[in-house]
C-alpha cells in the first residue's frame, strides 16, 4: 500500500465517521483535498489550519476555507465545542506535546478523529529485532535523523492515553499494511500487531446533574449520569 493509496483510504474512513452537515476543522490540512471532499460529499462547513505557507496559499486559491498557522501555538484563537469534529490525520507523531494536542481538539470540538502509524505493527519490530536500528517502512519512511515524527507509539501506546485522560474511545478502525480494514474493539486479531495505520474517533463522557430526594428536602448532589 504506497503512501497516496494509504492517505486516500484514511481519507475515507475519515469520511464515514462523519455525519452530513457538520462543522469540521482539519488540523494540518495541507493544500485542503481531504476538506474538499467532506465538502463536496457531506455538505460540511469546513475549515483547515496549515503550518506550511506555501500549501496552505495553495488550498486558499481553490476556494477553500484554510488558515495559516501553527496548531501547537494557534488553536487556543478556536472558542469552545465551535466545531462537531476536529481532525488530526496523520500528524500526532510529529507534534511535539501530544497530550496537549488530544486535549485542544475535545475543547474545541464536540468529537475528535485521529489517525496515525502504529510503531507496533509487526514489520516495525521484526526490522528492530533483526538488523537493531530504527525501522523504514511504508507507513513511517524516513530516517531516523531527517523524521518529522518526534513520538513513535503503539496502538496500546495511545489507548492507554485516552484512558489516562478520561476519553473515550467510541470508535476505532484497523488498517493492514495491505489496506485491508477492520474494526480494533471487535477485532480477533491482534490488533496491535497487525495495525498499520489507526483511526480513532473520540469523546468525552458527557455528566448531567441529577437531583435526589430526601425526606427533608430535595438537593442536587455531586452524583452524575453519564451519557
Amino acid at each position: 500500500m504506497n503512501n497516496i493509496k494509504s492517505i486516500r483510504k484514511d481519507w475515507d474512513l475519515i469520511e464515514s465517521l462523519i455525519g452530513e452537515n457538520s462543522r469540521i476543522l482539519d488540523i494540518g490540512c495541507g493544500e485542503g483535498d481531504l476538506i474538499g471532499q467532506l465538502e463536496k460529499k457531506l455538505n460540511a462547513q469546513v475549515h483547515g489550519i496549515e503550518k506550511d505557507q506555501e500549501m496552505a496559499l495553495k488550498g486558499i486559491s481553490k476556494g477553500l476555507n484554510i488558515t495559516h498557522g501553527d496548531a501547537e501555538k494557534d488553536l487556543s484563537q478556536y472558542a469552545n465545542q465551535s466545531f462537531d469534529y476536529v481532525i488530526l490525520s496523520q500528524t500526532l507523531q510529529a507534534m511535539l506535546e501530544p497530550k496537549k494536542i488530544l486535549t485542544e481538539l475535545l475543547r474545541i470540538g464536540s468529537k475528535a478523529i485521529v489517525s496515525f502509524p502504529n510503531f507496533g505493527h509487526w514489520k516495525i519490530r521484526l526490522q528492530l529485532m533483526l538488523f537493531g536500528k530504527m525501522p523504514i517502512t511504508e507507513g513511517l519512511p524516513y530516517s531516523w535523523y531527517d523524521t518529522p515524527n518526534i513520538h513513535f507509539f503503539t496502538l496500546k501506546d495511545f489507548e492507554n492515553l485516552c484512558k489516562e485522560m478520561h476519553i473515550v474511545i467510541e470508535d476505532s478502525i484497523g488498517l493492514t499494511s495491505k489496506g485491508k480494514q477492520f474494526s480494533i474493539n471487535n477485532s480477533l486479531l491482534p490488533s496491535n500487531l497487525v495495525t498499520h495505520e489507526a483511526i480513532f474517533l473520540l469523546s468525552y463522557k458527557n455528566f448531567e446533574l441529577i437531583k435526589i430526594k430526601s425526606t427533608n428536602k430535595i438537593f442536587t448532589k455531586n452524583s452524575a449520569i453519564i451519557n
